[in-house]
């Protein structure tokens, strides 16, 4: 029977059950593949409890997007707004603007959420 995960004994466990459901070849809507989709829920509720991932640092962020879009640095001058601005917000000399998160937010698609934490 499915519960919810309250210990780390239940948590290895679920993690195990998954891993032998996934060396199956389950069919879509199957009673096991249904009990796998359930489990990762599971699972996912109570690691986001019990270990928690904090969120990036802005600057950090705005990096990562960039490279993972495959973006020159030269793009973020028109997103902020001129070379030694950009400069400035990467060196972490200056904080980000409201208008700057929203260009960001809009332009690389970064959630606001991370832009606009402290650092």
């Amino acid at each position: 029977m499915l519960k919810p995960i309250n210990t780390k004994k239940e948590h290895e466990a679920a993690l195990q059950r998954i891993y032998n459901l996934m060396q199956k070849d389950l069919k879509p809507g199957s009673k096991l593949s249904d009990e796998l989709e359930i489990l990762s829920v599971l699972v996912e509720a109570y690691e986001k409890k019990h270990y928690p991932i904090p969120p990036p640092h802005p600057i950090e962020a705005i990096r990562f997007r960039l490279e993972q879009k495959g973006v020159d640095e030269k793009e973020l001058i028109k997103i902020l707004g001129g070379r030694s601005r950009k400069s400035e917000i990467l060196s972490g000399r200056r904080k980000l603007s409201l208008a700057m998160i929203r260009e960001l937010h809009d332009k690389l698609n970064i959630p606001a959420e991370t832009l606009i934490a402290a650092y």
